[in-house]
């Protein structure tokens, strides 16, 4: 592992996350090695914006006119997680554009009083589009004042 490794899984742990999100593993999340797949990582991540993000707008991403399409996505693995285990995934936001937002993300194990290491570290891009046009729109009020809720 790299110092940059090293420095990036040392350096968030779940309290320094503003929003934090409860997640549970699944049966079918493990592969053959035994621990969640590469994929599953980026499931939760997804679930976790988009969940926080419909419970505290009340934005209906079936009829808004104005969606977040993911641009840009990444994950750096630290620590093996697999199922049963009950995550929290934390959320803030990293920087807040015109029309889009940048997501820094942790997995962590649940239940550790918020010391617990990061297991994952995601990023995560929002641009807002038009819903017909698929044209960049500017980030929705709403939606604005809740990612500055979260700005770290």
């Amino acid at each position: 592992m790299s110092a940059e490794a090293v420095d990036v899984r040392e350096s968030p742990t779940v309290k320094d996350f503003t929003v934090r999100r409860a997640a549970t593993t699944r049966w079918s999340d493990n592969d053959m090695y035994g621990h969640l797949n590469n994929a599953v990582y980026y499931q939760l991540f997804d679930a976790a914006i988009n969940g926080w993000i419909i419970e505290h707008s009340g934005l209906n991403p079936i009829t808004a006119p104005a969606v977040g399409v993911v641009a840009e996505s990444g994950c750096r693995y630290f620590e093996q997680l697999e199922f049963p285990q009950a995550l929290e995934v934390g959320i803030r936001v990293a920087r807040l554009g015109r029309t889009s937002v940048t997501y820094d993300l942790g997995l962590f194990p649940a239940g550790l009083a918020g010391t617990a290491a990061v297991a994952a570290r995601g990023r995560w891009v929002h641009v807002y589009v038009d819903r017909d046009t698929r044209r960049p729109v500017p980030i929705p009020d709403v939606l604005r004042r809740l990612f500055e809720s979260a700005t770290g």
